[in-house]
């Protein structure tokens, strides 16, 4: 995927989550920090201005990324690695966090439990998951023009975190302490109609995918279903996530 793709798509609320992913788990000058799975570097970007280049370390299971991530961010370590198998030893940070990465791992609650066993003792492990369940992501637009169109479609509500109060479950899973919750938000203005569709024809993600498998017609169609649905441009889209924080 190439990374301005992601940019246009999910980095323009992203980078809204990332201080407030930041303040949830309390990062301070001095501490050592893991960003998984940072993507293009919105998070890392927001670490990096707490505490400098040599306190963020951050992986990524995807090779465009971990290219884009370093040559935005110089002197961050940042190595290409998933979250269920991180190349770190035991202890090695202050802090670890998944900022819109826990439904797209694999396992979620190993990749929750390995960012506890590279957090030193007493540490925060915090992430964050849009609400999809709930209908408060950016993509929910989307999807509820898509159920009209096919009502059994797979819309992301299914997906791990994706819920009120399932991340704070996989946290416990995962063996973290003292876990706490809350939301973060995101409001974005789009200009256009065009503005808003056009990241979804990138083919980025589970919606990407479905719009990329229907038909040129379908696609039309689902288009113009998304515009009658929404405000008349410019609208702005406001989203929640469920975010979590405990201690390793």
């Amino acid at each position: 995927m190439p990374p301005e793709s992601y940019d246009r798509f999910m980095g323009v609320y992203s980078v809204q989550l990332a201080p407030q992913l930041a303040d949830l788990a309390g990062v301070a000058p001095g501490q050592r920090v893991l960003d998984v799975g940072c993507g293009p570097g919105a998070l890392s970007t927001e670490l990096v201005r707490r505490l400098g280049p040599n306190g963020v370390t951050a992986v990524d299971p995807s090779e465009p990324f971990v290219a884009a991530a370093r040559e935005r961010l110089p002197g961050v370590t940042v190595e290409r690695a998933s979250a269920e198998r991180l190349p770190f030893p035991d202890d090695a940070f202050d802090a670890a966090l998944a900022q819109l990465v826990v439904h797209f791992m694999s396992d979620p609650v190993a990749g929750l439990a390995e960012m506890g066993r590279v957090t030193r003792r007493g540490g925060v492990v915090a992430a964050c998951v849009w609400d999809h369940a709930g209908g408060q992501s950016p993509l929910s637009p989307f999807w509820d023009a898509a159920r009209v169109l096919e009502p059994g479609v797979d819309d992301e509500s299914g997906l791990a975190g994706a819920r009120e109060g399932h991340l704070v479950e996989l946290l416990e899973a995962a063996g973290l302490r003292e876990i706490d919750a809350t939301t973060v938000t995101a409001t974005v203005e789009h200009r256009t109609f065009e503005e808003w569709w056009t990241p979804f024809t990138f083919g980025i993600g589970p919606a990407g995918a479905f719009l990329a498998g229907l038909s040129k017609d379908r696609q039309t169609e689902l288009s113009e279903l998304c515009r009658e649905r929404l405000p008349g441009a410019p609208f702005t889209i406001t989203a929640r996530a469920w975010a979590a924080r405990g201690l390793s």
